[in-house]
């Protein structure tokens, strides 16, 4: 934007000593009352600049600028007078109106005369020490300049006022009159002239900010009081406001109202920098938003933003707490900001750049992030597989109060999970950008001070989301506050500071009331430690089977922390089935308490990067003596649950854990024991000296099991087939009659009692009723999961999962909850499916075989946690037919081995069928022994 100069030049005509003294003369004899005689001193004629218009008949000039601003001085036209204006109230006396065309007559002057040069004639000066005359526009003579006065004579804005001796001028100025009242010309015509209903006071100024809703309003600036404030009317409702700059600060002036004040250096030649452009011109301006009494705003002007000038003159500084709401946008605020800098102007002359510390490549690269610490710092590796911890800059943390350091439930304080917001802040993150690519730009380095470590603080980007503006946009955290001369921040800070004020007006998170605050504030138990209370919550992470959680901390390659979002607990978990390397540990003063194990580092690091801050599902299967839970933990780094990592094993497979005797008791003993053999034939780590030599056929040592095989057939009826599994669902024969009675007197009690739609809030692990969509009739369920308003129920009675409307959903009738599950879930015994191109193949044998015969037996064999596993068979003439075996003898499906001795015949005939089928190449076996065991 380029302005006008404002320099003053004069040049031109001059009217001859005489003339003036005679124009002089006159008017001091056509006034009412003879003035004193003009001071020598004053020049009779002046030429300048009209700086502003006060009233129809008074206007400031400007002389020319010497070493500042330029001299001023009011004038008032002769032998004329115009309507008052209404003024504006104060603590003595109240507003006064406009008195009718009083405005019009302001504004006819303003419009012609603001910003123009013109030539000032004196006919006198009053007692008052006023100057009265003409004002000539234009021309290079006044015989062919335009005479203001009488332009507004002729336009009826202006009353002659006529004196004791009537000149030539008086006579005139008298004609021109008669003739605007013959015409009914302005304040002659039969039309009221406006007057104005000012608001001098805006009570309320949020609520006009958002009844213009951010769009320009036309306005008229009528004082700049400092360079980066101005008093301004908005029309047509005549709204007196005063407005500060959004985005910039220019020095302060001096309070005339006080002693004590002084003015900032650059102060008066900001404000005549602004005075010069704008004062008394025609703007739009645009309310963002208020501070304190006042407006914050943006000034449109046809040539330009006013305050991108007045940076770049180096008049004034931005400021971070309104630029983000400068409709014209931060950025070329900063940039006119940055030319000033690098001109060294103005308030800029001892401008030093800061130096960031980094440059070139290392400033700008992508890195993968491996872990979340807290809401304001990332671990990110590089592409060289160093790691590098960053700080978000510009970012401050939430923070607790001395309430916050009270955690109600009865544990030690956790910022995480006791500062409001943090946690949700954290999970942000990590949902977001862990495991991920991100880009990454150093912004700059913090150094380092008593309390806080030297920190690299840098800009994040994932995809085009700056994730601190995300963070920020949703409440989760706050903008710093840098010092004006402090450039050691955010490469995108104004971003920033918009995202923040957007947050603010909305109310998210950091910016909600209080009430809102305590009710996001986890209340998060933790159970460690406690072995009575670890035992009492046993059952609630078995039941359901595997149990969620998030990885939160490790302290070795199998001992780590989790957090279990559904009952709000921490818990410590160890793996269970092996033996890991230990660490030594940290004591009181940081002192290291013991060696560490061979491989214990390696351990923990493995364990740190498969599964830290990831969801997993436990399988918890015992507590030990401290109260820690023991069991087995699944990871899914690509998300896919299906194809879960089990960490055990997968310890053992890198040669990092070795295998405990506890394994043996548990279903995934055979996939650690070739893990453990795997990793001894490629001799990593642990078993990196290992030898054949050297390996004795180990002795199982086990409790003697010498029960025979139980057999106790019941006659079931499949419901369900569970996809992807050799899994059913079944219901006893004996009970059908039962629950087919339970359901109907169920649906009697609802048909009673209707239940109200919406009225039930249905939650994970509930018991309820649902409406199965094939038929439209009640059922017994249990919700799984609630996500986005949709529920993933299991019938309980049927087996068979469905997902529903949750608002759909009612509560169970009094008296039918406590009614047993009617069915069972059951797993194929001593089987395993085959490779992914045979499993459809097989499942569809395996239904085949349920459905297809109407009598179906099941004998429970063994358990693996919580699932029951059974064999299975039907009827076919005088025959019984083993579904299990039948499937291994066709080639559908592998032989499971067990290490219990009951089992051993069984396993044995399985086995055999299994040599039989790949001997004859059968389906899976087509194209020969794909498990490398030809025989």
């Amino acid at each position: 934007m380029h302005f006008p100069n404002s320099t003053l030049v004069f040049s031109g005509w001059f009217i001859k000593q005489k003339q003036r003294e005679r124009m002089s003369d006159a008017a001091a004899t056509a006034s009412p009352t003879a003035p004193p005689p003009a001071s020598s001193a004053t020049p009779a004629v002046r030429r300048g600049l009209v700086k502003s218009v006060l009233s129809g008949d008074a206007v400031i000039l400007q002389g020319q600028p010497q070493n500042g601003p330029p001299p001023e001085w009011t004038v008032y036209l002769s032998n004329v007078s115009a309507p008052r204006l209404g003024r504006r109230p104060t603590d003595s006396a109240p507003a006064t109106p406009d008195e009718p065309y009083a405005w019009e007559a302001r504004e006819f002057l303003r419009g012609k005369l603001v910003g123009q040069f013109v030539t000032f004639v004196r006919d006198f000066t009053a007692s008052s020490g006023r100057d009265h005359g003409r004002v000539y526009l234009g021309g290079t003579s006044p015989a062919d300049a335009e005479n203001v006065a009488e332009e507004a004579v002729a336009a009826g804005l202006l009353e002659v006022r006529q004196g004791k001796i009537t000149d030539d001028y008086t006579t005139k100025l008298l004609e021109l009159q008669e003739q605007a009242k013959a015409s009914g010309k302005g304040k002659w015509s039969s039309t009221p002239g406006t007057i104005r209903e000012i608001r001098w006071v805006i009570d309320n100024p949020r609520e006009l900010v958002d009844k213009y809703a951010q769009k320009p309003i036309d306005a008229v600036i009528e004082m700049v009081r400092d360079g980066s404030t101005v008093r301004a009317f908005l029309l047509p409702n005549y709204e007196y406001i005063t407005l500060q700059l959004s985005g910039v600060r220019a020095p302060s002036t001096k309070n005339p109202t006080s002693h004590d004040s002084r003015a900032e250096p650059f102060s008066e030649e900001a404000k005549f920098f602004v005075e010069s452009r704008l004062l008394q011109r025609d703007v739009q301006i645009i309310l963002e938003s208020t501070s304190n009494q006042n407006f914050v705003g943006s000034i449109i002007h046809p040539k330009g933003n006013i305050a991108e000038s007045l940076l770049r003159e180096g008049y004034a500084k931005c400021v971070d707490w309104s630029i983000g709401l400068c409709t014209g946008g931060a950025q070329k605020l900063r940039d006119a900001e940055r030319q000033a800098k690098e001109k060294r102007v103005r308030l800029w002359k001892s401008y030093t750049p800061a130096a960031s510390g980094y440059s070139g490549d290392r400033k700008a690269f992508s890195a993968k992030v491996v872990e979340v610490v807290l809401n304001d710092a990332v671990v990110v590796q590089k592409e060289d597989g160093t790691e590098m911890k960053l700080h978000l800059s510009s970012i401050r943390l939430p923070r607790e109060t001395g309430e916050d350091k009270q955690p109600s439930v009865g544990r030690q304080f956790r910022p995480l999970y006791d500062v409001p917001f943090m946690f949700q802040a954290r999970e942000f993150l990590r949902k977001r950008i862990h495991g991920k690519k991100v880009q990454v730009q150093i912004d700059y380095v913090q150094p380092k001070s008593d309390n806080f470590p030297e920190k690299t603080c840098a800009t994040i980007k994932h995809g085009d989301l700056n994730i601190a503006e995300g963070l920020i946009s949703r409440g989760l955290s706050k903008v710093v506050r840098h010092r004006a001369d402090d450039e050691n921040r955010s490469c995108e800070y104004d971003l920033l500071l918009a995202a923040e004020a957007n947050a603010e007006k909305g109310k998210k998170g950091l910016f909600a009331d209080k009430t809102a605050e305590k009710k996001d504030t986890l209340r998060i138990q933790e159970i460690t430690g406690d072995v009575a209370k670890s035992k009492q919550f046993l059952p609630y992470l078995q039941r359901g089977g595997r149990a969620e959680g998030v990885v939160e901390f490790l302290s070795g390659g199998s001992r780590l922390r989790i957090y279990i979002p559904k009952e709000t607990v921490l818990i410590t978990f160890l793996l269970g089935g092996i033996n890991c390397p230990k660490g030594s540990r940290v004591g009181p003063g940081g002192v290291t308490i013991g060696a560490a194990e061979p491989f214990a580092d390696e351990a923990a690091a493995f364990t740190r990067k498969l599964v830290l801050q990831h969801e997993v599902q436990l399988e918890v299967e015992s507590t030990d003596k401290n109260g820690n839970f023991v069991g087995y933990l699944f990871v899914s780094p690509d998300g896919n649950t299906s194809r879960g990592i089990n960490l055990s094993e997968a310890l053992v497979e890198a040669g990092l854990a070795t295998l405990h005797f506890t394994a043996e008791r548990s279903g995934h003993y055979n996939a650690l024991l070739a893990a453990e053999n795997r990793a001894k034939k490629a001799k990593k780590n642990i078993w990196a000296n290992y030898t054949e030599e050297q390996h004795q056929e180990e002795v199982e040592v086990q409790q003697a099991d010498t029960s025979e095989r139980k057999q106790n057939y019941r006659q079931v009826a499949v419901t369900d087939l569970a996809p992807g599994a050799l899994r059913f669902s079944a219901q006893n024969i004996e009970d059908g009659a039962k629950i087919e009675k339970m359901t109907s007197e169920m649906r009697q009690a609802i048909a009673d009692h209707p239940p109200l739609a919406g009225s039930y809030a249905a939650k994970r692990g509930d018991l309820c009723v649902a409406k199965f969509s094939e038929d439209g009739l009640w059922y017994r369920a249990k919700v799984e999961s609630v996500r986005q308003g949709q529920a993933e129920i299991v019938y309980i009675d049927y087996g068979n999962r469905e997902t529903v409307e949750a608002a759909k959903l009612a509560q169970i009738p009094g008296g039918f909850a406590s009614f047993p599950a009617g069915v069972k879930e059951y797993n194929l015994a001593l089987v395993k499916l085959p490779n992914e191109d045979y499993v459809q193949l097989t499942l569809d044998a395996f239904a085949q075989y349920l459905y297809g015969h109407s009598s179906v037996f099941v004998n429970s064999e063994y358990k693996v946690g919580t699932a029951e596993y059974v064999t299975v068979y039907f009827d076919s003439g005088n025959k019984k037919v083993d579904i299990g075996k039948s499937l291994v003898e066709e080639g559908l499906a592998l032989a499971d081995s067990r290490r219990e001795p009951r089992l051993q015949t069984l396993c044995n005939e399985y086995k055999s069928a299994e040599d039989k089928a790949r001997k004859s190449r059968k389906n899976i076996w087509e194209y020969g022994d794909f498990t490398g065991n030809d025989i």
